[in-house]
């Protein structure tokens, strides 16, 4: 099976770096006689699931994104598993992003290459690219293969640090980067202003699936992605996480 990493080229990121640009109100109803049968909400409607992510270097809690249902259902079925419990993460790259979810982390020994370990079920589940998840500090979304669709690995999951970039810098990797995977793509202002203000990785935009993001804790990524690490940026010391759902 192919290690699942984030794919991106080195290049066009060294590039980047070395560039020159361092609900209105509703009206009110009289009463009827006749009700009407609850509606269930759907889609964005629903409450949004939070689930507590447990490290060595403190607690996460990450909500995860309606609009994202195949991602969203798979995170909980194995959150519910106890499958993430005790698996490392196993690749973490300063100002970039912190990855894990390989089952075969669990037991490895401390030379063991990781990456390419997989759930039971489904291989892989179908992207869900959305225009408003942005690879924002925090975001939480699914790792995967080189395969040409694109779609996710079925439980291996890596969480943003990133670094801020200005409009300038942002406009450059969107031209050359983000529009290609998705011309109809445009930030908006609002996610202009988080890159510049918070940070992330706006390279891999439209091209994984962000599926929830963290919305406590976030001091915690940046620990965890300043840990020493070694070959193919495996922490010297393993970090292992317990994920239960809290809602």
């Amino acid at each position: 099976m192919k290690k699942i990493v984030l794919v991106f080229f080195s290049l066009f990121i060294v590039s980047l770096s070395n560039a020159q640009v361092k609900k209105p109100a509703t009206a009110v109803k009289k009463p009827v006689t006749t009700a009407k049968p609850a509606v269930k909400p759907t889609g964005s409607e629903q409450k949004e699931t939070l689930v507590e992510i447990t490290t060595d270097y403190g607690v996460m809690v990450a909500k995860l994104y309606n609009s994202t249902p195949l991602h969203r259902d798979n995170f909980i079925k194995l959150v519910k598993q106890g499958f993430y419990d005790s698996l490392l993460f196993h690749r973490i790259i300063r100002d970039f992003m912190i990855q894990g979810g390989d089952p075969v982390s669990k037991y490895a020994d401390s030379t063991a290459m990781l990456g390419a370990g997989s759930a039971p079920g489904v291989e892989r589940i179908p992207a869900e690219f959305r225009n408003n998840f942005i690879h924002k500090k925090g975001a939480l979304a699914a790792a995967r293969d080189g395969n040409p669709e694109k779609a996710s690995s079925n439980c291996q999951f890596y969480i943003v640090e990133g670094k801020k970039y200005d409009t300038a810098q942002l406009n450059q990797i969107y031209t050359q980067g983000v529009k290609p995977n998705n011309p109809s793509f445009k930030y908006s202002p609002a996610q202009k202003e988080i890159y510049e203000r918070i940070g992330g990785t706006p390279f891999l935009d439209q091209n994984y699936t962000v599926f929830g993001e963290v919305i406590s804790g976030l001091d915690v990524i940046d620990k965890i992605a300043t840990a020493p690490t070694a070959i193919a940026d495996r922490p010297v010391k393993d970090i292992r996480m317990k994920i239960k759902l809290l809602n």
